[in-house]
């Protein structure tokens, strides 16, 4: 693709062309070259597609090898990009290294870079980079990582309750954080249990104050969470007032298939499903 080919979708062989894997030096290669960002549906399908490709390698720690000749990253996409691209950093990276960047791509990484605190790496050269990240230490360790659960059943019971005249499962994740793919898995296994046991679907409203999906729980969290909904869920909302999590999931949503359906509070988001509830309705 160059960037005169600019558009909202960009097909997964395309995408898979661009990213590679070099085992021996634990290196992830990503090539940007000649790839224009020019809005954030396409930056979140590329990402989303990254993160597709580091879960299936089993390991979740990489170093980053970034191309970035010819790169174009349009305003309109950067916050998209600087967005993802740090939530993919802090999950997987081992050390992030840059080259060839234009002298507007190098622009705008050193403005994110000071006001973000976090070192660019940028060189001229490939060799020059490769080089950098061979000199860098590990963290992988030799068994693979093995998260501790960071709750009890007991924590779930408190924050899932049913309106089975309204039918609607209420889900309180407020204030809670989910640190990691173990903590995901734990609470929508305890969901799924509850959803069986009432051999029915619900409407879901989800309560989004303050919670907290840090990098390393996202994949997980967006896969657990489509699976819930189309096993059973006639419709979800979610409520947060200006969340972190919030703009997150109305990012993903952009490329994920489903709709955020975010309202600012609880009220709003009851209103939306009573709206839902006469769509289908009006469809029996």
């Amino acid at each position: 693709m160059t960037q005169a080919a600019s558009r909202s979708a960009v097909d997964r062989v395309e995408l898979d062309k661009r990213i590679t894997f070099h085992d021996a030096d634990q290196i992830m290669e990503v090539d940007f070259s000649d790839f224009r960002f020019d809005t954030s549906q396409i930056v979140n399908a590329f990402y989303d597609r990254l993160e597709e490709r580091i879960a299936d390698t089993g390991e979740d720690q990489w170093f980053f090898l970034v191309n970035l000749n010819g790169t174009r990253i349009d305003p309109e996409a950067w916050t998209a990009y600087s967005r993802r691209g740090r939530a993919l950093n802090y999950a997987h990276s081992m050390g992030s290294v840059r080259f060839d960047a234009s002298d507007e791509t190098r622009a705008q990484i050193l403005r994110a870079a000071n006001t973000e605190a976090f070192d660019p790496n940028l060189f001229d050269n490939r060799d020059d980079a490769v080089l950098r990240l061979r000199g860098l230490p590990s963290k992988r360790r030799v068994a693979r990582v093995t998260h501790d659960s960071n709750y009890a059943t007991a924590d779930f019971v408190r924050r899932v309750s049913f309106d089975r005249d309204k039918v609607i499962m209420e889900v309180d994740f407020s204030h809670f954080t989910f640190h990691h793919s173990r903590d995901v898995d734990d609470f929508y296994d305890f969901l799924e249990e509850r959803i069986k046991e009432s051999d029915r679907r619900w409407f879901f409203l989800v309560n989004l104050n303050e919670c907290e999906i840090l990098p390393g729980a996202w994949v997980r969290y967006a896969y657990r969470g489509k699976r819930l909904n189309e096993a059973g869920s006639l419709g979800s909302v979610r409520f947060a007032a200006g969340s972190e999590t919030a703009e997150d999931i109305r990012l993903r949503a952009e490329t994920q298939g489903f709709r955020p359906n975010i309202r600012n509070t609880r009220d709003e988001a009851l209103g939306l499903i009573e709206e839902m509830r006469a769509e289908l309705l009006q469809d029996q």
